[in-house]
């Protein structure tokens, strides 16, 4: 039985009401540019910093306003931001081209700190570890089996943390131990957002928003894009729009599946029950195939909780019931609060798991972060202002991938709910099994 909360205050990100007013932007996008870039989150906000700094005339443009997206709409965690395996890559690619692949996700990772700390970015940015608690013992064991090969052949630091153990990095027994990943971080997201959008500006890049791409076509050596506030020609563009990809390119399209994701933020609560729950400050996540993920707010005054909530789509009046049911099913001493905050964001999903970046018919892009992007999609953003740069380091492990998509799909992911719902079910039927065998 659900239990009972009330509608959330607040139907925007928690992330928004941090940050002071937006600067100054162009209402109007200039006729002729060098680099006109779709997309300002951090995809595109890199790209632009890039190409703005290498000297050539760049432009940013949104459908909505700079940061609405999941840039300023994600939980803030930061990982390694690549799924498959280094088996599984060496596997389909060979073991030189995993090594080179996986080895981009430390790479986006240690760039973002680095970044963070040479442009002096206040966004609330540590290295906190994230803690990876299994929902039943077998996953336990095998989390501790895979973080052992991690580290033997990628050098990725981590600790099992046992069951008995747990309440030193968790304020729950709904698991069975976990494996905490000591380099990976956490970050105020729409700060980040905030402060590149800043630096952008700084280096000269024009930003308008509400000026939604309406076409792309080659005239000449560049191309000729028609947006809602009037045509731009451009030597280069570079699709930077991630989940929220739409049908500009349908080669693109045709390649990312977008997929909701749901957050609530609590009240503010006491200060000795967060050190209850998170006693070491760290992200945390599961091994459900539809994960939940949460932390304290970087202030530690909130819990922070986002998951999936259902198979198919829905809003924030939905889901707000639905994750507080399973925030307080993991961490019981939460049951009552009030929720302050409720919203949602559109991640982008690949076929393979993989991020893509490339170029298409001339058009450069990047995305398909696969829910962990906080860090890969600044990277590879930053990656392709330096191809259009025509800088040798702009080369990246995914340049020459394939880049899958699947007979009949043409960017609405109709297999999504039942996919969703098959997993949930194995999740549930994992979750009764290891609580009976307790």
């Amino acid at each position: 039985m659900p239990r009972k909360t009330t509608v959330a205050a607040h139907q925007h990100p928690y992330w928004h009401d941090q940050l002071g007013d937006v600067p100054d932007i162009s209402e109007i996008p200039p006729e002729t540019v060098d680099v006109l870039i779709i997309g300002s989150g951090y995809t595109g906000l890199n790209a632009a910093i890039e190409t703005a700094r290498g000297g050539r005339s760049t432009l940013i443009i949104d459908a909505a306003n700079p940061g609405f997206g999941c840039s300023t709409r994600n939980g803030g965690h930061i990982s390694t931001s690549v799924k498959p395996s280094l088996a599984k890559l060496t596997a389909k690619f060979g073991e030189r081209k995993a090594h080179a692949i996986r080895g981009e996700g430390r790479a986006a990772l240690e760039w973002l700190g680095g970044f963070v700390s040479s442009e002096n970015l206040d966004c609330d940015f540590r290295r906190s570890g994230r803690y990876h608690a299994a929902h039943t013992p077998r996953h336990y064991e095998a989390l501790v089996r895979d973080a052992e090969t991690v580290r033997k052949q990628e050098g990725i630091e981590s600790f099992a943390v046992p069951h008995s153990e747990q309440r030193t990095e968790l304020g729950s027994d709904v698991y069975f131990g976990g494996v905490v990943f000591t380099e990976y971080c956490s970050v105020h997201p729409a700060k980040l957002h905030r402060e590149l959008l800043r630096i952008a500006l700084d280096a000269g890049a024009e930003v308008v928003g509400d000026c939604a791409a309406l076409s792309i076509e080659k005239a000449g050596t560049g191309f000729k894009v028609a947006t809602r506030k009037g045509v731009v020609s451009a030597r280069d563009v570079v699709v930077a729009t991630n989940g929220y990809t739409a049908g500009l390119v349908p080669w693109i399209q045709r390649r990312v599946i977008p997929i909701g994701s749901y957050i609530i933020a609590t009240e503010e609560l006491p200060e000795a029950l967060i050190d209850e729950l998170f006693p070491t400050n760290r992200i945390a996540c599961d091994t459900c195939k539809v994960i939940y993920y949460y932390r304290p707010s970087p202030d530690r005054r909130r819990i922070v909780f986002g998951g999936r909530v259902s198979a198919r789509e829905t809003d924030t009046q939905a889901s707000t019931p639905r994750l507080y049911d399973s925030m307080c099913r993991i961490f019981p001493q939460l049951e009552g609060c009030a929720i302050s905050h409720s919203w949602s964001g559109i991640v982008a999903y690949t076929f393979d798991e993989l991020a893509h970046t490339g170029v298409h018919d001339g058009v450069h892009y990047a995305l398909g972060y696969c829910g962990s992007g906080v860090s890969m999609a600044g990277y590879l953003g930053m990656r392709a202002g330096q191809k259009v740069l025509g800088l040798k380091e702009g080369a990246t492990a995914f340049d020459d991938l394939p880049n899958p998509t699947r007979p009949f799909y043409t960017g609405s992911p109709w297999f999504l709910p039942g996919a969703v719902a098959y997993y949930r079910w194995i999740d549930d039927m994992q979750c009764r099994r290891a609580a009976k065998a307790v």
